[in-house]
């Protein structure tokens, strides 16, 4: 979902590979018995017969590995789960007024280098200010990737504009957070566990876009708590579903 886009009406359901992959990413640790997967994914209405032939596509093409006792994320596929781990609980500080800045240097990149080098960017909560040139308050407790040094340069800095002009020309903050909002709200009225499963991996999908500004720099009632909150509940009750499974014959 992009972050200049309503929420829809309701939540599109899941396929049996992005149910198996929801699971498994919020599970810690990202493992489990491939007979307990399949019938875990049964009460989200996948199959398991379907269950078992995604699960083998999926060891297939990489997304999983199998192991001793089952199905494990990818190397890949951890780092997907580290940024959304990292998306669900923040690892912000007080923010002293200093902002990152990433200014790129390196030329002659091909195309995939540059887009490979502005998802990593983007990733890192940074935002561009012009072509090169990218920037976030200095609040988030995380080093920047040592190998960035051989492509940019890496600083700290004061900009004369305003702190919160800045952050809104940065980031669509209004848009964000109205579908923030609507995700919340779908969240709230789900019932059924395909729907409630699709609404909350639509909602951490949308935290990975939070810039995960200080509280001076956003407007208020910002909906990000609330949905970090809504999400770590339904993660808990899953883990308690998995610590049931994980008691049965």
């Amino acid at each position: 979902m992009s972050i200049n886009e309503p929420a829809p009406a309701g939540p599109r359901p899941l396929s049996a590979r992005s149910v198996v992959l929801s699971l498994l990413l919020g599970s810690h640790p990202p493992e489990l018995p491939g007979r307990d997967l399949v019938r875990l994914v049964a009460e989200f209405d996948v199959g398991a017969s379907t269950a078992r032939a995604a699960l083998s596509r999926m060891a297939a093409a990489g997304d999983l590995r199998r192991t001793e006792s089952g199905y494990r994320l990818s190397d890949r596929l951890l780092e997907r789960q580290r940024r959304q781990d990292e998306a669900v609980r923040p690892h912000a500080r007080a923010w002293d007024g200093d902002w990152e800045m990433v200014v790129i240097t390196a030329t002659g990149r091909g195309p995939a280098a540059r887009a490979d080098l502005r998802a990593r960017l983007t990733a890192l909560r940074l935002a561009e200010l012009r072509e090169g040139v990218w920037l976030r308050p200095a609040n988030l407790r995380r080093p920047l990737p040592g190998d960035l040094g051989r492509v940019a340069e890496c600083c700290t800095a004061r900009p004369g504009r305003p702190d919160g002009e800045l952050a809104a020309a940065l980031w669509p903050l209004d848009a964000w957070a109205a579908t923030a909002r609507g995700l919340l709200a779908q969240v709230g009225r789900a019932r059924r566990p395909a729907d409630r499963l699709a609404a909350h991996a639509a909602a951490v999908r949308h935290l990975l876009a939070d810039p995960v500004l200080p509280d001076a720099l956003l407007p208020g009632g910002w909906p990000g708590p609330a949905l970090r909150d809504a999400y770590r509940d339904y993660q808990r009750e899953q883990a308690g579903r998995l610590g049931v499974l994980g008691t049965r014959d």
